[in-house]
């Protein structure tokens, strides 16, 4: 007895077939031109990165350029005014991160980068002859590392640059504390003390 598959049946699995291979073709084209751009802009995020595009300008970068290309584009300039104990350059990378500190991971970096050139340009300004110059961008630092913390209290480094920055400029309440005033509201939970037992009623 022989059996055959009508013509439409085969006809209809091989639609199936073709239909499948047609969305898996049109899906790795997809998959592959998302793959193209995201090289293309790793590429010029590292490019600018390194300093191999200049950031002089606002000019350099187009007007909707990504944020991490405006992002790699400050840390190049911060990196500059480092390099060059340039106050402009730094004055340059601060206008840069400002416009990128949101509640992104992006603008967290941003705001810590931030903090960190501040606190970079108080310590140049120190050791000068006007060390008092350096206690607005300290303040501001250590603003900067709040903020920080704020978001990610678990963020170490800006826990610890935030301490690095109070033992340079302390806060005026902890300079007060020192001077053997006792602290306000130190007052102890009857239960914390010792020797005191509040006894059954």
């Amino acid at each position: 007895m022989d059996v055959t598959k009508p013509a439409w049946a085969t006809r209809r699995r091989t639609r199936a077939v073709l239909l499948l291979a047609a969305g898996l073709a049109v899906a790795a084209a997809l998959d592959g031109s998302l793959l193209w751009r995201d090289t293309q802009r790793n590429a010029a995020i590292a490019e600018v990165a390194a300093g191999a595009a200049p950031p002089q300008g606002a000019a350099s970068l187009p007007e909707g350029a990504l944020p991490e290309l405006r992002f790699a584009a400050a840390y190049a300039q911060a990196l500059q005014a480092g390099q060059q104990a340039s106050r402009t350059a730094a004055e340059a990378a601060l206008n840069r991160y400002r416009p990128l500190q949101g509640d992104t991971p992006l603008g967290q970096a941003a705001r810590f980068n931030s903090a960190n050139l501040l606190m970079r340009q108080a310590m140049a300004v120190r050791a000068t002859q006007q060390p008092g110059q350096a206690i607005a961008l300290l303040e501001l630092a250590k603003e900067g590392y709040r903020e920080v913390l704020r978001h990610d209290p678990g963020f170490w480094p800006a826990r610890y640059n935030l301490e690095r920055a109070q033992r340079l400029l302390p806060d005026a309440e902890e300079e007060e504390l020192q001077a053997g005033e006792p602290a306000p509201e130190s007052e102890r939970a009857v239960t914390t003390m010792r020797g005191h037992s509040p006894g059954l009623p």
